[in-house]
Parts: structure tokens; C-alpha cells; sequence
């Protein structure tokens, strides 16, 4: 928005300050000198400032002699509004000052997009379950059945869309696998959750309309972007329990699975590598500067430890547990892994809050830059920006992170940084978790329900303990760039109640056959590189009349979305699955 200040006071001008809503405990960063007014020509000094609308602002005018402050005005303005700031004197026997703010030109609603958007989409969707319902009535069905293909036509309309034929794989993607040994089912819930995930993933990356919502937070906190990557990780864990119980009851050997466990591990590090390092006609890429951690290495090496933790102590057979507390045969043969878990956290407590960090306060969590009234600029990220730093280098993380614009930050961070895969393992264990309920409890869906909800109650409770029901005042706060503990456990929430609620309707009900998030939640490997490979090629983006509009970004990002989407659905029809 623009903000134009007239100072009708006399000598001197004034300094404006302000301070975003979303910066905790930020300094005030200058936005421009307001020369006095000339009173001779009867004049008010002017100067002209754009402002953020994203979050509320606190504006500061003081004197620039003397430092004297005048006024303080806390606002919101909206997008492309045009505004006045008028300080003038009340009494001259007081000095007393008001700031009076004006509108000159009011706002426009940028929400309208988001709401023209989401009423073409329930159209489309309106219209196709129009079409289903009509496949119902005979007459219908029979002319289509004359017009088309009958063996095609039958096909499509009774498969409900069907999963194909499945291989017994220990890959993470697409999600495997059965519910017994006689079964060839696949638990479509899982793929429609990863496909809803991937989806999301795919329009945040592309640029989610320029709604700040859409983007990732600056540091504590939660927006949309930050949903998706956690689900994606909790989705892995849980196919993970699914593929290595089938692969062992069919008499697959342990040593031979970790061979797998281990190839695709490297391949997913690899490809990441590859992928966060575009190169596009530059030469050579030089190591001085390539990017090390990143979004699927970061999967690759949660995948290898999780898989082998469960390798190593899960059964061939998954029936009945014959111990003392038969209601808990999902965790208590399992022991082992839950020490190794809670090692690994004690770890990551440690080294967060007992890590010695030059220049930072012992348990830093903090964005540095001029967060916490600017007393540690450089300490960004705390011990996880340290270690990533000290073991990595400065040039091989990520140069820009979210950090950077509110807080000012200046230091490289790496939101896929060492320290942070530590809890990311512990998400993927409690992923793990959901699979094994599903697989001790195949025939009880009731059972599986139940135990979803009390996963989901107590991940919660954790939660609110660890924040304090507060966004930056808890214990540990919710913080996507360090993976905090605090965040680990919300998303592990979110995840139980969304995958029960998708489960109940996918799986159980059978009122909805997962579409459209089913076919990308099936190749989500492909779909995920192909979309960071094909970003910036037609037609996933091409040239804007209005760079700043919303609705043309929207437009561009929906329709690259809508592409990936069709796509996956055109290579479900062809049986194509790119599995590593």
C-alpha cells in the first residue's frame, strides 16, 4: 500500500519507523525522513512510503532531533490502498501532536480470486459427480455404451477408478501395500492423503498466488506451506509398516530388503541433490557452492533409518499379540525402537538447549537478525544454523531462508538442515505407528478409528504443553526451519485426525474414491521432481500482463497444479508408476 505522510509541524522533521506484527520482539527498521513544513509558504513537509499489508504494522514518528516520540499507530492496511498520514499540532501550549490517518484510496479485495477459484473447481466437481450419477440410470449408460468402447467403458465405470495391480515393494512411493496376505487391496486412504499433501506441496512451490498464507512462516508459527512436508514424511512412515510386513510374509529375506532399503535411500539423496541444484545452461556447476541438505535427501536418509529400524525388529506375522496388555500389541513388542527414538530426541534436546554456539545464549531459538531487539543477529537457527554451518558450510545450505525478509536476517539457514532430521525421523516413527495399526487391527476398522483419535488426542496434549497454547511464548515453540519437537508433535496431530478422516470416507465408507489425489499420491516421485524440473518452462508459467495481481498468479499456479494432476491421472489410466 502506499503511504504518504504530511508533516504540517515545524523544524525539525520526523524519522518513521515501523515494526511488523509478525516480527516478535523486532527493533523498529527506519522508512523515511518527513521534512518539516514551510511555514512561510504555509506548506507540509511530504514524503511518500510503501508499507506491507501482509500482517498489521506498528508505525513510530518521533522527532530526528532529540528522539523525542511523537506518536504510535497500530494498522492494518489493505493491498493497493492508498493512505494518509497527517501529523499536525492540537495545542501549541502542550506540544500536543495528533496523527490522524486517512484513506484516500481504499483497498481491493484480494480474497476475491481465492473465492472465484474454489467456486469453478466445486462447479467442475459439481458436474462430474452430476455425470456419475447419471452413468447410474440405464438409458444413460447404454448410449454410452454404444458410443464407446463397451470393454473400456465397463472397465472404467466399474473399477471406481480401481488401484492397479500392485507389486510387492518396500518403496515409500507409491504406498504399499496390502492389507493380508490374500489381499491385493491397497489402503487408498494413504495414497489420497499423500496425493493431498503432494498436491499442496506442488501449488505452494509454484508460488500459491502470492497469498502470504501460502507461503512459509517467517519463524514461529504455521501457515499452509508448512502442512505439507510433515504429512508427507508421516505418509512415508506409514507405508514403510504397510510394504515391509507384505514383503516378509512373502518370504522375502531381511538382508535382501535392506540392499533395497539402502538403494533407494541413496537414489532419493542423489536425485534431491540434483534437483535443489538447477543448473540450466550456466556450465559446470561448481562444489563451491552446491546446496547439500534439501527436501528429498532429507526423505532419503529419514527412509533408510526408519526402515531399518523396523527391518530389524518387525515380524512376518502380524496377528495377535499373546503378551500381558494385548490393547497395546502395536507398541510393546516394539520396545527396542522406542528407546532408540527417545535416544535420538534426548540427542536433539541436548545439542539444541546445551550446545555451546560463539556469540548465541545457550538454547537459542530463536531468528536472529533484528528478532529479540537485534542482540543476536548471527545467531540464527541457534545450535541447528551452528552445526549445519560448522559441519556443512555457509555455501553449501540454503542462501535465502524465510527468515530473511521480516526478520532481516543475514546468515545462510538450511530449513532441511542436520539437526532438524533427527525429529524428522521421530514424525516418520509415528507414521510408522499409524501403519502398524492398520496392519494389527486390518479386520477392525472401529479399532483403528479409536486408536487414530488417541494418537491424535495425545500428540495434541503434547503440543499445548510444549507451546503453551502460545505462538512464540511456549517452551518450544511450533518452527517449521528448525523442526522443533513442538511441531513435530502438532503435525503428527493433524496428520492422525486428517488420515482417520480420509480412512473413514476412502476405505471404510467407500464414499469417495480418493480422486483426484489418489493418482499423484501414486506417483509422487515423479510428480514432485517433475514439477521442480519443468517450473519455469510453458506450461506450467509464462509471462504476466500484472506481475502484482493475484489473480494472474493464481491463474499460473493453478493451472500448473491442475497439469500435474491431470498428468498423474493419464499415467494411472496407463498403469505408469515411477518407483525407485
Amino acid at each position: 500500500a502506499l503511504l504518504l505522510v504530511r508533516n504540517e509541524l515545524p523544524a525539525p522533521g520526523l524519522n518513521l519507523t515501523a515494526r511488523s506484527g509478525s516480527c516478535h520482539q523486532c527493533l523498529y527498521q527506519f522508512l523515511a525522513f518527513v521534512p518539516p513544513s514551510n511555514e512561510s509558504l504555509r506548506k507540509p513537509g511530504t514524503a511518500s512510503v510503501m508499507v506491507d499489508t501482509q500482517h498489521p504494522l506498528t508505525l513510530l514518528l518521533n522527532s530526528s532531533v532529540g528522539d523525542r516520540d511523537l506518536c504510535k499507530i497500530q494498522y492494518h492496511f489493505g493491498e493497493f490502498g492508498n493512505y494518509s498520514l497527517v501529523v499536525k499540532t492540537i495545542s501549541t501550549s502542550n506540544h500536543t501532536v495528533s496523527c490522524d490517518l486517512i484513506i484516500n484510496e481504499g483497498p481491493i479485495n484480494s480474497y476475491l480470486p481465492i473465492l472465484f477459484a474454489f467456486l469453478v473447481y466445486m462447479g467442475i466437481l459439481a458436474l462430474l459427480i452430476a455425470g456419475r450419477l447419471l452413468m447410474k440410470i440405464d438409458p444413460v449408460r447404454n448410449w454410452v455404451y454404444k458410443k464407446l468402447n463397451p470393454r473400456a467403458t465397463d472397465r472404467m465405470i466399474n473399477s471406481e477408478l480401481g488401484s492397479p495391480n500392485t507389486t510387492d515393494s518396500i518403496n515409500c512411493d507409491p504406498a504399499p501395500l496390502s492389507w493380508s496376505s490374500g489381499s491385493r487391496q491397497r489402503l487408498r486412504s494413504l495414497d489420497t492423503f499423500r496425493g493431498l499433501s503432494l498436491v499442496i506441496m506442488v501449488f505452494v512451490n509454484y508460488g500459491g498466488g502470492k497469498y502470504w498464507f501460502f507461503k512459509h512462516e517467517s519463524w514461529n508459527g504455521l501457515t499452509v506451506a508448512d502442512l505439507v512436508f510433515p504429512w508427507f514424511v508421516f505418509i512415508m512412515g506409514a507405508s514403510i509398516a504397510l510394504a515391509l510386513g507384505s514383503m516378509l510374509r512373502w518370504g522375502s529375506s531381511k538382508w535382501k530388503m535392506f540392499r533395497k532399503i539402502i538403494w533407494r535411500s541413496v537414489v532419493l539423496i542423489l536425485l534431491g541433490i540434483i534437483v535443489v541444484n538447477p543448473n540450466y545452461c550456466l556450465g559446470p556447476l561448481s562444489w563451491d557452492n552446491l546446496r547439500i541438505p534439501g527436501v528429498l535427501q532429507r526423505l532419503g536418509f529419514t527412509y533408510l533409518v526408519v526402515a531399518a529400524l523396523e527391518l530389524l525388529f518387525t515380524r512376518a506375522d502380524s496377528g495377535t499379540w499373546e503378551g500381558r496388555f494385548p490393547a497395546l500389541q502395536d507398541i510393546l513388542p516394539y520396545w527396542p525402537q522406542w528407546i532408540f527414538i527417545l535416544v535420538l530426541e534426548t540427542i536433539w534436546l541436548c545439542l539444541t538447549f546445551l550446545l555451546p554456539v560463539p556469540d548465541c545464549p545457550r538454547g537459542y531459538l530463536g531468528p536472529g537478525g533484528i528478532g529479540d531487539f537485534g542482540k543476536y543477529p548471527n545467531c540464527t537457527g541457534g545450535a541447528a544454523g551452528y552445526i549445519d554451518r560448522l559441519l556443512l558450510g555457509e555455501n553449501h545450505m540454503y542462501q535465502h531462508p524465510s527468515s530473511g525478509v521480516t526478520y532481516q536476517s543475514t546468515m545462510p539457514y538450511d530449513p532441511e538442515g542436520i539437526l532438524g532430521t533427527i525429529n524428522s525421523i521421530v514424525l516418520a516413527f509415528l507414521g510408522l505407528q499409524a501403519g502398524k495399526i492398520t496392519l494389527f487391527y486390518k479386520d477392525q476398522p472401529k479399532q483403528i478409528m479409536s486408536r487414530f483419535i488417541i494418537w491424535g488426542i495425545v500428540m495434541g496434549v503434547i503440543s499445548a504443553i510444549l507451546t503453551k497454547c502460545s505462538k512464540e511464548e511456549g517452551f518450544i515453540p511450533i518452527n517449521k526451519n528448525l523442526w522443533s519437537i513442538s511441531y513435530v508433535t502438532t503435525m503428527s496431530c493433524f496428520a492422525f485426525i486428517l488420515l482417520l478422516l480420509i480412512y473413514y470416507l476412502v476405505d471404510v465408507k467407500k464414499w469417495w474414491s480418493g480422486a483426484p489425489f489418489l493418482y499423484p499420491g501414486m506417483n509422487s516421485i515423479l510428480v514432485y521432481i517433475g514439477h521442480q524440473v519443468f517450473a519455469n518452462y510453458f506450461p506450467f508459467k509464462w509471462k504476466m500482463q500484472d506481475s502484482q495481481s493475484h489473480a494472474e498468479h493464481l491463474i499460473q499456479n493453478l493451472t500448473a497444479t491442475t497439469l500435474w494432476v491431470i498428468i498423474s491421472y493419464v499415467l494411472y489410466r496407463r498403469r505408469i508408476f515411477w518407483k525407485i
